[in-house]
């Protein structure tokens, strides 16, 4: 799940929470609000967790170690 897919379900688990007042008889639209807004919420620690996680923040490539090499002298 993306950034986005999941502030979609965040926003329309919160509309159907707090906005919509119908009342279907098979469901209860505020309990399926709620459900979004967690999955929500749970997919998007799970992809900030992964875009950290893979952006490579924090580490150096290998060649920084080396020592640059030397202009020849003439």
């Amino acid at each position: 799940m993306t950034i986005g897919t999941s502030i979609v379900m965040i926003a329309a688990g919160a509309i159907l929470k707090y906005a919509v007042t119908a009342h279907v008889s098979a469901i209860d639209l505020q309990t399926v609000g709620t459900i979004l807004m967690i999955v929500g919420i749970l997919g998007l620690i799970i992809s900030l967790m992964y875009t950290f996680a893979w952006s490579g923040r924090g580490r150096r490539p290998d060649y920084y170690d080396e020592q640059p090499p030397r202009p020849p002298r003439y």
